[in-house]
């Protein structure tokens, strides 16, 4: 075995002015490449002794132009910044071929030249090519485990890192410049830990997505989803998906079909729910459990999926004398002391309110509780949520707590919140939060178990109701509008 499988013939660069036969070409490298893989993995547990090293590459998309000029100029997306070559590595074109194709309509239109699509030099490791439901240690004995990396790609650092969303990505002018956040690597990485973590397939991730840290809410999205799915009536939702990839689909579509899956033997790590859509835009919660470690654990894999939004639906600990246990707090900004983005995300670096996610928020509360104007105050305080590291944090010195408290202007304390946030900042994702107090340790009520269960009795069904809500407000509000400007540097990649 010394030679590289030279067999099959490289596709010859193809360049297009339609986005659906971009994005065909780039199907049809990419299936033949992962098949070619496939196929030569399975002979090698079968025992064949291959005699090349055996590879297989990922699809390209370039664009290139020598104008500043573009179409249009309202889009925060679409188009790139300057005269140059651009490309991005894509995979998985099953899950991503809408996506893909809205991108490649908004270069072509923006910029009217063709697209490229070739084969790239980057190779598809063979745990990527195999996908989320077969893996070289389940069926190859250690020894022949052992030699995997002398006949296939193993994944590699160097096509993973987050060195262009965090903006630390820099080329001459002369060389391509990425034309995506995430390289198809990155991407496939993710897709697998999201399985990992989640039990449930990237397919059935939604473009809405609510984090939560408590299985109360869990619950009720579950009841609520069955319960739609049960209702015969055309809403929109088209299956209901739990881990295992347990499936209900809806009766309205059809009355006799029946559920599929089976539920895993043990919940994951950050257990995800799917309220599904066919166009792909409905509804995701994940319980992503306590602490920032988690939340920026799973947003890091979830961001490859190029989410619309993103919500942090949670509890927190009141640090104001006027606030009442289940009062929301809308966050319209956030202290970090949760240091697990400090690197990719220095802690002067502000991350914005979004109108169009706060107004959302603040007007579906009012319309869930019945409320409005200024008896909205009586129920719901906007201000800023600080997020700590440590849960213990009561048993800090009190009087430096209430000196940065008062600093910050805090009215809240949590441990996920500004994390999710910003990752949504970092990853160009629009972000919100709304938080319910449930217990106030700077006045007295602590979190015990008998207050918390009365408190998640007569909140968690309506907090739950108000998240829906606000992403359905979002997704019917228009697209282009949610993504707007504000998170968008001044060099930025054209893909969404």
């Amino acid at each position: 075995m010394s030679l590289i499988d030279m067999s099959k013939p490289r596709p010859v660069p193809t360049r297009f002015d339609d986005a659906a036969l971009a994005l065909s070409a780039v199907r049809a490298i990419y299936d033949a490449q992962t098949t070619y893989l496939v196929t030569r993995f399975k002979e090698y547990v079968r025992g064949t002794d291959l005699p090349r090293r055996v590879r297989g590459f990922y699809p390209y998309v370039e664009i290139s132009t020598t104008t500043h000029a573009r179409l249009d100029s309202r889009l925060s997306y679409g188009f790139v910044l300057a005269p140059g070559t651009y490309r991005a590595t894509l995979t998985r074109p099953d899950l991503f071929g809408a996506y893909y194709r809205t991108q490649f309509e908004l270069l072509l239109n923006n910029h009217k030249v063709s697209l490229e699509v070739g084969l790239s030099n980057r190779p598809i490791p063979i745990h990527f090519a195999l996908g989320e439901n077969m893996h070289p240690e389940a069926n190859l004995d250690l020894d022949r485990l052992d030699l995997v990396g002398d006949f296939f790609d193993l994944p590699e650092l160097t096509y993973v890192d987050d060195a262009v969303p965090n903006g630390t990505y820099f080329l001459p002018t002369a060389n391509r410049q990425p034309l995506a956040l995430f390289t198809a690597a990155r991407v496939d990485l993710s897709l697998q830990r999201l399985k990992h973590y989640t039990a449930t397939g990237p397919e059935h991730f939604q473009q809405f997505v609510l984090f939560t840290n408590y299985q109360f809410y869990v619950d009720e999205f579950v009841r609520f989803g069955q319960a739609m799915m049960q209702d015969g009536q055309e809403h929109g939702y088209v299956a209901f998906v739990e881990p295992g990839n347990v499936l209900t689909p809806s009766r309205a579509l059809d009355p006799a079909a029946a559920a599929s899956g089976a539920k895993p033997p043990r919940l994951p790590q950050m257990p995800a729910y799917h309220l599904k859509r066919a166009d792909g835009a409905g509804i995701t919660l994940i319980n992503i459990g306590i602490g920032p470690s988690n939340a920026k654990t799973i947003t890091d894999h979830v961001a490859v999926l190029r989410p619309h939004a993103w919500l942090m639906l949670g509890h927190c600990a009141g640090l104001r004398g006027s606030q009442k246990l289940g009062d929301y707090v809308l966050a319209h900004a956030y202290v970090r002391d949760d240091h697990v983005l400090d690197d990719a995300l220095p802690t002067w670096v502000p991350l914005p309110a979004l109108a169009e996610v706060q107004q959302a928020l603040e007007a579906t509360v009012a319309k869930v509780a019945g409320v409005s104007g200024y008896g909205l105050k009586a129920l719901m305080q906007t201000g800023t949520v600080a997020t700590t590291d440590d849960r213990n944090w009561e048993l800090k010195d009190q009087k430096e707590l209430v000196a940065r408290f008062n600093l910050s202007r805090a009215i809240a304390l949590d441990m996920e919140s500004a994390t999710i946030a910003a990752n949504g900042y970092r990853f160009r994702v629009p972000y919100g939060t709304l938080l319910c107090i449930s217990d106030k340790p700077m006045h007295g009520n602590l979190k015990l178990p008998g207050m918390a269960d009365r408190f998640y009795r007569e909140r968690v069904d309506q907090h739950l109701k108000i998240g829906v809500q606000t992403m359905e407000m979002l997704r019917d509000g228009g697209l282009e509008r949610l993504h707007s400007r504000k998170l968008r540097s001044f060099s930025e990649t054209a893909f969404r």
